[in-house]
């Protein structure tokens, strides 16, 4: 998920003001995953380009009328990188832009997101010039580094209960180095009876709509992903006819009919933060796409308060099993079906 950001807002002025930041006079401003609330003001905005790979993100910025990316392209007078929580893809995305960038590259991150150890090693790699603290983080610029041992690598990573089976992934993404432990017991959960449409919302690399399409009553997958490199893998790991592909956010999607089933291992994490409240959208957004009859298939941590949510949101509520860390859910009859 993206990082949240709440004090670049903060930084980046006074950086600019006092001179911390020099913004060059003209050229294309690169500002790299912020959050989508993030104020940006300070920026002129005809020249500010907001790359994110996030899909709440790309779609908030776009509607208060930025320029945006998925992923950064061409040159750049300037970039602002807003550091997200993963180390692995914090790096990448410093050793994709450095080299794209004449001018200041400016890093900007709480301490949560790990930005006193990346000004600690570029210090080592290249100018790194003043460092303003605040509102628990800093924002320095660094010109002239060498990162390009921080290059993003592709990953592979064995099926649990196939080794052979291998499935490609990248810095950054859930799970990457390895299957999650509660999507492998909800799949393992899942019917061989299963037919008809299904949706895998949040589908991530693909590991759980690998599982559904296994079943042969399956005559139709949707992946939704908001995770633009997350959904690229799973191009690479579903080559399966039935198999459609969704760079959208989750909470909003509409499927074009009702759907049978849902299948979902949500997130419930925005930064650090735990927000359950994420998960509950995933929920009652499950409700709203599916037939009449149609069934939600969950896994979700023990500690996740999901059974009011699901009680609310569907007529029939079953635990499925349970470990010392997942619980799993079957829902069916949604209060509020999609009709057609």
């Amino acid at each position: 998920m993206p990082c949240s950001h709440p004090m670049l807002s903060d930084r980046l002025p006074l950086a600019l003001e006092n001179g911390a930041v020099e913004m060059p006079a003209e050229g294309r401003i690169a500002v790299v995953a912020p959050s989508p609330g993030a104020d940006i003001s300070s920026l002129p905005k005809e020249r500010v380009v907001v790359v994110s790979r996030y899909y709440p993100v790309y779609r908030a910025f776009a509607d208060r009328g930025y320029s945006v990316a998925v992923a950064p392209d061409g040159h750049f007078a300037m970039a602002v990188i807003c550091l997200p929580r993963s180390k692995a893809e914090a790096r990448a995305l410093v050793a994709e832009v450095l080299p794209l960038t004449n001018g200041p590259v400016v890093i900007d991150g709480q301490k949560t997101d790990g930005v006193a150890s990346m000004l600690k090693e570029l210090r080592k790699r290249g100018d790194v010039g003043e460092v303003l603290s605040k509102a628990h983080g800093k924002l320095f610029t660094v010109r002239g580094a060498e990162c390009r041992d921080w290059v993003a690598k592709a990953t592979k990573v064995a099926h649990p209960m196939d080794p052979a089976r291998q499935f490609m992934t990248s810095p950054g993404l859930f799970s990457a180095d390895g299957v999650d432990p509660g999507s492998a017991a909800l799949a393992e959960a899942l019917p061989d009876a299963m037919k008809g449409h299904v949706v895998d919302l949040g589908a991530g690399w693909g590991f759980l709509s690998d599982a559904i399409l296994k079943r042969n009553g399956v005559t139709r997958l949707d992946l939704v992903e908001a995770d633009h490199a997350a959904l690229d893998a799973a191009r690479q790991n579903i080559s399966d006819p039935r198999a459609a592909f969704h760079w959208a956010d989750a909470l909003t999607f509409r499927a074009d009919a009702a759907v049978d089933h849902v299948v979902t291992n949500p997130p419930f994490h925005t930064g650090r933060a735990a927000e359950p409240s994420l998960g509950q959208g995933f929920i009652r957004a499950s409700a709203s796409i599916l037939k009449p009859r149609g069934h939600l298939w969950l896994v979700a941590n023990r500690h996740l308060p999901y059974e009011k949510t699901l009680e609310a949101g569907f007529r029939s509520v079953r635990l499925l099993g349970q470990t010392a860390e997942y619980k799993l859910f079957t829902a069916t009859q949604p209060r509020t079906p999609r009709k057609g």
